[in-house]
Order: structure tokens, then sequence, then C-alpha cells
């Protein structure tokens, strides 16, 4: 504990460091050099040291003597106060205290009385409690406030006490895990604790904090003035937060910001407790009302402004709208460009949906400010991981897990990689130590029993999907342990590579002929699984496509002109990223977050091919409508109506430009069918002006060369890609097979969706050419076999 005998020799030491001139007092320059000292993480520009100089000047105006400035006096009166942390800035300028002022403290300490009451010991505990309060524009102003900031340290101490006692008190380790990165101070961004720690709420000792909490708040409700209230309430937030009593924390700051609706400081400090309660789009509301406030109140709380910004770009990606929380981090990155959290927080966004090289530079820069950053260097490995860098990501990975060797974003990610890789061994000793970390890891489980199938330790790979079935009852897991008894039984050895598949020969297409008209080719079904894949990914096969004739009916979307001069309804990434919140409302957060990076890569890197970030709304609700849930015909209409809507078309009655239809078809073709490059939209020659309906629209629509015939294949897929064909498995990769099956007419094999796609068939049946027949199900099959034994007993005399 400080006494005030220690703290006052601290003082002296502090004071007598910077009064260079020994004058007896500390002028603007000495008091600035002092400021700066003490806090060696925070870069002040000039108008920050300004303000705070300022505040100490005018607020302990008694303590100056004239141009020699704070007098030893006034130093002591700003630490008494609760403007800084004694200990905190003596042990920071790396000052001792000598024998003889060591026994000075000690006689001081001794010459007080005995007699002291649990409250005057708190009282002597301020400066610790207050920490915060690291200037006066940011600590408490009132003395009354001070008393019951004691009185709440009191009550918070006994609760603690109780719950402790009782068991009732619960921490959680989250050193493990990336840290969000949120600023939750006005000002430098402070150490975010390791302990998280969870208060019982349900007891009786909670409830009767609650109530004498109750009559703390009134003593502050009944101060003399409404400053002085606010100055009562946000203290009693700022101690309730630091517990990490937020719902308390909470009603405190609310309370606040009723008493002052244009500080920011209210509004920021809700924000960060309904935050961490995951109430993200409340968190957002209040961090916007802090925005407004901080813009209004001028210079004042400019140097605010990038923590605001990095807190509404965390809020928001707790909602899953991550390209809108990456116009956020940009704008702290250039109002702050040292802000090595923005831009770790920047990058990871971008990475979050797909922009790497991007992800990659803001990563680099963070990691250059802040070399022993690890999440930085986890989510910088990662984006190299997917730019096909793996030597490179393996060495910065390795780098995070030695910052941080219980890193487990940056062990599960490298296990990933090393699984990509087919470093079977390497992947499962990384999620072994992701267990050993987080032992209830479902994931981790199933990928290490994944890789010790890779390895060829069957027996446990089988242990450790057992294991992960204790976890967890998914489906997925059910199949990995159908696949492994068949291995057993099949004694098949691998080709080189996955995860124990079958050895198998891959056909070029022109040898595998189709039998009867139902049965898909094997190129069309190839790029009909590419788009049924992105359509779960995304979830558009969920969506009613009615929803984006609604979006085009009730939006406001202002036409503009692009740089060919052609209007267009076009509109920014993050704006689009709402209209597809509300198509696609019923995800959650994250998934809502990878349907939005899948949608990024596949789609508006086409769209946005000269980087301008803006997108022509009209062409990309043509483009969603075919993959959209919904009748085949009514997604066509759609289709042709979010055509009909673009300016380009207006004035056309029930018509559309042909070269606007033409453009539209070879987009789609481009996005959705992956042997067509994208160069097939520039073939366009010439500008057609002739009209069509949507009539001629559907006959260019539904052309199997030209068009987009490959939605019948789709919509094939669709319907029947769940279908089991009950004990049958794969001859090739051993899993059971989902979806349609495809018999070898000649050998009696049977493929999956996936195999027959790419080609592949079990090397004991080598043919010339290969003929199969598809079954949607094991009925039709049965049918099938059925008419071929009436066939033949018909042929018998």
């Amino acid at each position: 504990m400080t006494t005030r005998g220690s703290r006052s020799e601290k003082v002296k030491r502090i004071f007598h460091q910077f009064d260079e001139n020994h004058d007896g007092g500390l002028n603007r320059d000495e008091m600035a050099a002092l400021v700066v000292a003490v806090n060696p993480r925070v870069k002040f520009s000039d108008e920050q040291i300004n303000a705070i100089l300022d505040e100490v000047f005018r607020t302990y105006g008694d303590f100056i003597d004239g141009e020699k400035g704070l007098t030893y006096e006034g130093l002591l009166r700003t630490y008494d106060d609760g403007a800084g942390d004694v200990d905190r800035d003596f042990d920071a300028l790396g000052l001792e205290l000598t024998l003889d002022e060591t026994k000075a403290s000690m006689a001081s300490e001794a010459s007080s009385s005995s007699i002291v009451d649990e409250r005057l010991v708190e009282s002597q505990k301020k400066q610790r409690t207050a920490a915060w309060a690291v200037s006066p524009n940011h600590g408490i102003v009132f003395d009354d406030t001070w008393k019951i900031v004691d009185d709440l340290e009191i009550l918070v101490k006994r609760l603690k006490a109780k719950q402790a006692k009782d068991g009732k008190l619960k921490a959680d380790n989250i050193d493990a895990f990336s840290d969000a990165g949120w600023s939750r101070e006005l000002g430098p961004s402070s150490e975010i604790s390791d302990k998280r720690v969870f208060w019982e709420e349900s007891g009786h000792e909670y409830a009767a904090f609650v109530k004498e909490l109750g009559v703390l708040r009134s003593r502050a409700d009944g101060a003399r003035s409404r400053e002085q209230a606010f100055d009562g309430h946000m203290a009693i937030g700022r101690v309730l937060y630091e517990h990490q009593l937020f719902k308390e924390a909470l009603v405190s700051f609310k309370r606040a910001c009723e008493l002052q609706p244009v500080d920011v400081r209210p509004h920021f400090r809700a924000g960060n407790c309904l935050y961490v309660l995951g109430r993200y789009k409340e968190a957002k509301d209040e961090f916007l009302l802090a925005l407004e406030a901080a813009e209004a109140g001028g210079n004042q709380w400019a140097y605010l402004l990038p923590q605001i910004y990095v807190n509404l770009g965390i809020a928001l990606e707790g909602e899953g709208m991550v390209l809108s929380a990456c116009e956020y981090y940009r704008e702290a990155a250039i109002l702050c460009p040292t802000h090595f959290r923005a831009l770790k927080l920047l990058g990871s966004a971008l990475f979050g949906v797909g922009e790497y090289r991007a992800a990659v530079k803001a990563l680099e820069e963070a990691i250059f400010m802040k070399p022993d950053y690890a999440d930085a260097h986890c989510d910088l490995a990662s984006a190299l991981h997917a730019m096909g860098d793996d030597d490179k990501a393996i060495v910065i990975f390795q780098k995070a897990i030695d910052l941080k060797p219980g890193h487990v974003d940056a062990l599960y990610n490298l296990g990933g990689l090393y699984m990509d890789a087919g470093r079977f061994p390497r992947a499962s000793e990384m999620y072994t130590r992701v267990l050993a970390v987080w032992p209830n890891h479902w994931r981790a489980q199933l990928n290490k029993a994944v890789s010790l199938l890779g390895a060829r330790e069957t027996e446990e790979a089988k242990k450790a999907l057992k294991e992960a079935l204790k976890m967890t009852n998914r489906v997925e897991l059910h199949d990995a342990i159908a696949h492994l008894k068949q291995l057993q039984k099949k004694k098949v050895k691998g080709n080189g590579g996955a995860n124990g598949e079958g050895s198998f020969v891959v056909v070029e297409p022109t040898k595998f002929k189709t039998v009867g008209e139902k049965t898909t080719l094997r190129q069309d079904l190839a790029n009909a699984l590419e788009i049924r894949a992105f359509q779960r990914i995304t979830r558009l096969s969920r969506c009613d496509v009615e929803l984006l004739k609604k979006e085009m009916n009730d939006g406001e979307v202002p036409v503009s002109y692009s740089g060919t001069g052609v209007p267009q309804r076009s509109i920014r990434k993050p704006n689009l990223e709402e209209i597809l919140r509300r198509l696609l409302d019923f995800l959650k957060p994250e998934t809502f977050q990878g349907a939005v990076k899948a949608i990024n890569e596949r789609i508006l890197t086409v769209f946005d091919d000269t980087g301008s970030g803006r997108v022509d709304l009209g062409m990309f609700f043509a483009v969603l409508a075919p993959i959209c849930n919904g009748p085949p015909e009514k997604r066509k209409r759609v289709a042709f109506d979010a055509l009909l809507w673009r300016p380009v078309n207006e004035g056309g009655g029930a018509q559309i430009r042909k070269a606007d239809a033409t453009r539209y078809i070879k987009l789609l073709r481009a996005i959705y069918v992956p042997s067509h490059g994208v160069s097939e939209i520039l073939e366009l020659h010439g500008e057609d002006l002739s009209m069509m309906s949507f009539t001629e629209f559907l006959v260019m629509f539904d052309d199997a060369d030209w068009g987009f015939g490959i939605m019948s294949t789709l919509l094939k897929l669709e319907t029947g890609d769940r279908n089991r064909h009950g004990n049958r498995v794969c001859s090739v990769c051993r899993y059971p097979i989902i979806g349609s099956r495809f018999k070898e007419i000649k050998s009696h094999f049977s493929l999956c969706n996936q195999c027959y796609s790419e080609g592949k068939v079990p090397p004991a049946h080598k043919q010339e050419e290969y003929k199969f027949r598809e079954y949607g199900s094991e009925a039709e099959a049965m049918k099938d076999k059925c008419k071929c034994f009436t066939l033949q007993s018909h042929s018998d005399p």
C-alpha cells in the first residue's frame, strides 16, 4: 500500500527530476516533459499536450507561482486528486527511493494516527483504483465523487470476498485467443485484462450489492449541480467497468448520457459495455452518438476520433458487417498513422473479406510499429497462406506462437496449412497443441483425426474421431466414421495423398459417356457443383428471390454516371453489404461474414475490376437472381426485371436492350462457369440498340452453349444433393454416396457426384470408355433394375 509518507517522497523526487532550472516550480515546458515521460507508450500531439497543460494550470491555479509554474504542493495535489498514479509514474521514470527517503517516509507513517476506518484505508488506494484518471480531463472533478468511489470500492470488495468464499466467482483466461484490439479508454489504449471475471448475479449477495449501489447512485443524483451528478455517475460507471460489472456500469453510463447528451465520454463507454455484453447493434448506435458528439465538438475531442472509429468498426464486425468495419478502420489509420491496432484490425478485416494483398500490407505495417504483436503475425500468416506463400506463412505462424505459445488461432491455422500441404504428422501435432489449450475444440479434434488418417495412423484416427463425437453430434463426424470403417474393410492403399483416399485413375472427359437423357454430363456437373458450393457458403439458396424485387421497389438508389457516361444505379461496397444483411437477415454474424467474403471474391471482384469500390446494383441483383430460392421461372423473371430496373433500359417499356442482355449473360457465365474467363465480357463489338422482350430473353438465358443452361443441372442438385443411397459408398473415395449415384454400366462400380465430375475411376476397371447412368435415389435404381428384369423375361422363349 502506498502511504501518504512514501507518496509525498516519490512526488518530491518526480518534481525535482523535472524542475530543470531549480526555481521551485514546473513551467509549461517542464510539465510537458513530465507528461510525456510518464506515458512512454503514448504519442501525444501538440494539441493534446496543450489541452492537458491548460486544464492543469487552470484547475490548480492556486498552486501556480507566477512564471515559475506549478509548485511541489500543486503537483502533490494533482496526485491526491487522482490525476495520476504516483507508483506507476515513479516506476515509469525508473526512480528509486534512497535509504534516507525510505526512513523519512516510515517516520511520517508512524507519526500518523493509528485509528483509521475502512473507508480511509480504501481512500489511500485511490491512485491505483483511478489509474484511468490520466488527466483532469478524464478523471474525477469533485471531491464528493471521491467519497462515492471510496464507498463503491468497499461494496465491490465485500461482494468479491463473499462470492469467492462461496466459489461463485469465476475467471477465464482469455490470453490464448486473438484479442479484439478495441479501445476501452478515451485516449491511449490500455492493456486489456487477460482475465474475464464472471459474477454470480442470481444470489442474495449480488441483490444486496445492487441495492446498496442504488443508494450511491441516489447520492450522485442528489449532487448540487448537473455537472457534479454527471461526474458521480461517470465515476461509478468507471469503477464498475474496471471490476467487470458491465451491466451495472452500463446503467451508470446511460444515466450520464441523460445528464450530458452531447458529451462524448458516456456514449463511448456505454458502447464498450454493450459490446462486451454482446449487444453489438446497440454498441454501434452508442459509438455513432459518440462520433457525432466528437465531430460536433471541434478540436476538443478530435484526438479521440481514432479510438471511436476503431470501436465502431469492431462493433460492426460483431454484427458481421466487415466491409463497413474496414471503412472505419481506414479512417482511424488515416487520422492516426501510428495506431497499430487500427492497422491490425484493418488487415484482419480485409483478410476476412478475401482482399489478401491489401490485408498483408496493413498487417505488415502494424507489425513494423509493434514487432511483438502476436495477433498481427497470426493474421498475416493466414493471409500469406491464402495467397499461396506457404513457406513465409509457416515462419510467421511460428513467430506468433513464439510470442504467445498458447495462441489457439495460430496453432489451429498452422495445422490447416500443414493439412493443405499434405504434412499430416505436423498437422496432427498442431491440433494436439490446440486441444491442450482448449480441450473442447471439436473442430481441432476432428481435424486431428483426419490428419492422423492422412498419416496412415488408422487406430489413432479412430480414437480421435470418437473423442470428437463426444464433443458434438454433427453429421460430418458420422460420415467420417463410416468412411474409416470402409477403409478398414477394403484395406486400400492411398494414391499419394490425402485423407486415406483409395487409389484411382483420372480419365480424360472424352472417354466418359452418358446413358439416358437424364444423366448429367461430367463438365456440366463439375460447373454446377461449384455453383452449388457457392450457394451453400453464401446461403443464397435460402434467400427468397422476391426479396430482390422488394429491394428494387423499396430502395432509393440515385442514378450516377460511370466513366463511359452510361447512367447506372451504383453504390459503394459497404452500402451493398447493408442490403445483403437485409436479404440474409436469418444468418448469424460469423456466417454472414463468410457469405460476404464469398460474394466479394467471386462476384464483386468481377464487377469492380477498376477498383473504384462501386457496384452496379441492377446488374448485381440480376446476377444473384438465378441462384436464389424460388421457382426457376420466377428467378429468370426477377433477373429480367433487375435489368429492366437499370437506368439504361428505362423508357423501353417491358423490353431491355439486347446489348445489355448479352453483357449480362457473359457476366453470368464468367462468374459462375469457371471454364469461361472474364475476357468473354469484353467480346462485344459495337453497340446493338435493338430491344428484347422477356420471351426472347428466356431463349438467350436457357441456351445450353451460350446462355446459362447449366441452371437445369443446378436445380437437380438443389433438390437431390442430400439424398443418400443406403449403404452404398463411392468406389474411389469410399465415402457414403450423397446426391446422385453414377453407375458404370459394364463394370458396375459406382461414383459419387464429386469423383464423377473429376473423372476418377478405380484402377481395377480400366476401359477404353466408360458409360454411366445417373440415379437420383435408390428408388430410381430399383425401378431401372426391375425394368431390366422385365425386358429380359420378355426376351426369353
